[in-house]
Parts: structure tokens; sequence; C-alpha cells
């Protein structure tokens, strides 16, 4: 890699760092071309990316962006997971983390919060936006259905009671 491509590769990487909401720093283990290409896989289908990047370009790349202070977590073999929604890329990295060793989770940030493994685990818990969305609507539409329940419920009554007069005269 020569001088112009690292450049291209820190300004992309610094660019994508601009516009996520997340960023899962990994340590990859002796990893199989067949496990990153799972892990890639899923990672894909999360809505997130997964980036291996030589530390040194990796610690330029995060100055001048909320995740500078994760530049001390680029030691060894790392990797770089990121998304916009702000649980998809821990999700999918802490899931795949159950299934094999190979992969350490270093660390993280959400925006300039700085999380440990622990906090990247407990970030993995959470609802995602999407799910959080549709709480949200379902919670504001229950109210709205009670109360056209609760509306038509005494007209109800009413055309029932009519009904059984009608049906009582009718006899």
């Amino acid at each position: 890699m020569d001088r112009s491509q690292k450049a291209d590769a820190i300004v992309a990487l610094n660019a994508n760092l601009q516009e996520v909401g997340v960023v899962v720093v990994t340590r990859n283990l002796g990893m199989t071309v067949a496990q990153s290409s799972v892990l890639r896989g899923k990672i894909r289908e999360a809505g997130a990316t997964y980036k291996v990047s030589k530390n040194s370009l990796a610690k330029l790349a995060v100055k001048g962006t909320p995740y500078e202070a994760l530049g001390e977590l680029f030691t060894g073999p790392t990797a770089i997971a990121s998304s916009v929604d702000p649980v998809a890329a821990a999700k999918a990295i802490v899931e795949f983390a159950k299934t094999t060793d190979k992969i350490e989770i270093v660390g993280g940030a959400i925006g300039s919060q700085v999380l440990n493994a622990d906090g990247i685990k407990a970030l993995a818990t959470m609802p995602s936006l999407d799910e959080l969305r549709a709480k949200l609507i379902g919670l504001v539409q229950a109210p709205a259905t009670k109360i056209a329940q609760v509306v038509t419920a005494p007209a109800a009554k009413l055309a029932r009671v009519f009904g059984a007069y009608a049906a009582k005269d009718a006899a």
C-alpha cells in the first residue's frame, strides 16, 4: 500500500466514522476465511459495516471524529464494526462472538461515550431502532383503540336492547 492509498483509506474511514452512531472495536484471534465471511454476512444483514484496518491508519482516521478516544484500543489484529443504528453493529458482533472464541470485543463508543467490552454486550441487549419505533407506534395506537371501543360500547348496548325489544314485540 503506497502513501496515496493509505491517505485514501484514512479519508474513507474518517468519513464513515463521521456518519455512524456506534463503533465496535474487535480483536481477531485467528479467524478462518469461512468464519470471517459468516461474520461479514451477519453484519451486512444487520445494516452495519465491518472493516479490518491497519492500527496506525485507524488511529489517524479517528482523529477529528467523536470516536477519537478509541485510538488507544487499536493494538494487535483489530477490526472496526460500525452502524448508523446505535445497536445493530453491537448485536451482530456479540451474537457472532457467542459462537466462536476467535473474536474478542475490545470496546467501542456511541458518539463520544466510550464503552468497554461489557458496555458493548449490554448495548447489544437493547432493542434496535426499528424495534423501538414499532413499540412506540403500538403505544400511540393503543389509547386510540381503547377510546374507540369505549365510545362505541354504549351504542352497541343500546342496539342490543332495541333488538331484544323488537324480538319480544314480534313474538
